[in-house]
């Protein structure tokens, strides 16, 4: 099983104002997305994700990866990983957060702890 405390390389940039967050923790990167949003309404992109978890999945489905992923997690996948593995299929921070919010309106969905993710 993965902790939070386990460390990765992680990018995301904005392509509108090309402001960047370099981070090792997944959720710093939600944060960033939240702050940047709220000043500028500009979405947020991965540019670099270095962690097997991202690497292995091959899912286009959200709630799939979500359930891939939540097989390391105990207390439900971070955000930030489930946005950089969407983000490997061509989605934005802000796309897959609107769909996760979506997917918890009915129910496929919820969050065991702030900012964490598991589907049933």
């Amino acid at each position: 099983m993965m902790n939070e405390q386990e460390r990765m390389s992680l990018v995301a940039h904005c392509s509108e104002c090309m402001e960047r967050k370099k981070t090792e923790a997944p959720n710093e990167v939600i944060a960033f997305y939240r702050r940047h949003r709220t000043l500028t309404g500009h979405d947020i992109e991965w540019e670099c994700t270095d962690h097997e978890s991202i690497e292995e999945t091959a899912e286009n489905d959200l709630k799939a990866v979500i359930l891939e992923l939540g097989e390391e997690y105990e207390d439900g996948v971070p955000l930030g990983l489930v946005t950089a593995a969407m983000g490997k299929q061509g989605r934005t921070v802000g796309e897959t957060l609107a769909e996760l919010r979506a997917l918890r309106m009915t129910g496929h969905v919820w969050e065991p702890k702030d900012d964490h993710i598991s589907a049933f």
